[in-house]
């Protein structure tokens, strides 16, 4: 009757620490594939690490100037906007989901984000997009033994949730001084989650139709943020530069509406037994604690960039719509990585012109089952390719990046329980199209 099932033991059962359930099937929302550690709070966090350039080279590029891909992660760089950029990323995933009894697979695929950035002056730069901020994605069940029941008796619960939250933004960068900008970036967030719990009763040897109670959350989100950034560039040399950038994301309190009905239905067929009636519609907050950004980069100006990334987020100040799940903590992200371009001017060697990057990262997860911090380790790499039919006017590059990382552990917390971490292993992929083409050129009569 049912199938892929994460089953206990007899007694207690499976349960781990933190509702993190094992996946029964790879839901296929967000772009996220099956991942556990989204039950909680909003879900998993984008913590601005920007587009595929960055993705490439781990994340990083808080500090890393470029006049081809738009880097919105820091509204400060939108000044070097040369020429007008549309962009756009696509992302897949394929993930493996284990604790220390069992495994699922799954993957997906979606849009990653939509930006263009426009150099309005000289000393002034604007883009606007859409990324998302948050993702929900998790399918499990927990089939337990109910002691004491004079029959044979087990309680099925089935755990869902999809959705997330998104953010269309306006970002603005300006030249302040000689090496020195500063940006804003106004955001409108809004998305929709929906969790769903259903509880199933089976009895040995009872040949009664099954039913499911279902319970089901639907919160919708809408509200505005804030960023600010700058950036300094300093040259240390006749082909060596410094860059130094920081961003803060202001906290904000994210606005949203309540519902949670009830309703019964066959647990075989799916068919509605009792119709869905609201238990309550209300009206609240979940708060999101301010993101520090900050970042330092080396480059001669020309084909190479080294660059390296720290963020700090106090998640110990977060606290959800209705106030329940685990409490979290606070994170530090670091990463590493740099591009390289062999001969950007090379007539006769095309992969001479091709951007190779690389990057390394290890990021704190919010979460501290046993009280031991968990950690996600990746390492990544990418490359750029620029078509050869580029002009001074416009030029196309197709971009890929890679992602391969680490999430959690799978250290037994309770062995008389059954209890245990949770890991994800990925390997996420990215497929970006940039678009480079010079506006509002003033015509000359001949």
């Amino acid at each position: 009757m049912l199938k892929n099932k994460v089953m206990a033991g007899q007694g207690a059962g499976l349960v781990l620490v933190g509702m993190l359930v094992l996946g029964a099937t790879g839901a296929q929302a967000q772009g996220l594939g099956n991942s556990p550690y989204s039950r909680i709070g909003l879900g998993d966090f984008n913590a601005n690490t920007g587009g595929v350039r960055q993705m490439g080279m781990g994340g990083v590029g808080i500090a890393a100037p470029n006049g081809v891909n738009v880097n919105e992660l820091n509204p400060a760089m939108l000044y070097y906007t040369g020429r007008t950029t549309f962009e756009a990323g696509f992302n897949g995933q394929y993930k493996t989901v284990k604790n220390a009894t069992a495994s699922n697979r799954s993957g997906s695929g979606t849009l990653g984000y939509l930006a263009l950035s426009v150099p309005l002056s000289t000393r002034w730069g604007a883009a606007v997009g859409l990324k998302p901020l948050t993702a929900v994605d998790y399918e499990s069940n927990i089939l337990q033994d109910v002691p004491g029941t004079p029959l044979s008796t087990q309680v099925l619960k089935q755990y869902k949730g999809t959705g997330g939250i998104s953010e269309a933004y306006l970002g603005q960068g300006f030249r302040i001084a000689k090496g020195l900008t500063l940006g804003f970036t106004a955001s409108y967030l809004f998305g929709v989650i929906d969790e769903t719990t259903g509880t199933t009763v089976i009895i040995d040897n009872n040949s009664t139709s099954l039913q499911r109670a279902v319970e089901r959350q639907h919160v919708r989100y809408s509200d505005f943020g804030f960023r600010a950034g700058a950036h300094y560039r300093q040259k240390l040399g006749k082909t060596l530069n410094m860059n130094l950038g920081g961003v803060y994301s202001f906290g904000y309190n994210l606005n949203g509406q309540q519902t949670n009905t009830q309703e019964r239905e066959d647990a075989t067929t799916g068919a509605l037994v009792i119709p869905a009636t609201t238990v309550s519609d209300t009206r609240g907050s979940s708060y999101v604690p301010a993101l520090v950004q900050a970042g330092v980069s080396f480059d001669n100006d020309k084909n190479w960039s080294i660059n390296a990334d720290v963020s700090q987020q106090q998640w110990s100040k977060f606290h959800n719509f209705n106030s329940n799940g685990p409490a979290l903590n606070n994170t530090l992200r670091f990463g590493l990585g740099g591009e390289l371009t062999p001969d950007p001017s090379s007539v006769d060697h095309y992969f001479q012109r091709v951007t190779y990057r690389a990057g390394l990262t290890l990021a704190q997860m919010p979460y501290q089952p046993g009280g031991k911090m968990l950690y996600d380790r990746a390492v990544s790499w990418g490359f750029a390719f620029p078509l050869p039919t580029a002009t001074a006017l416009d030029a196309t590059t197709i971009s890929l990046a890679f992602t391969y990382g680490l999430r959690g552990n799978t250290d037994v917390l309770s062995a008389t329980q059954g209890t245990s971490n949770v890991q994800e292993s990925y390997i996420r992929g990215q497929l970006g199209i940039t678009l480079n083409n010079r506006w509002f050129i003033k015509r000359r009569l001949q």
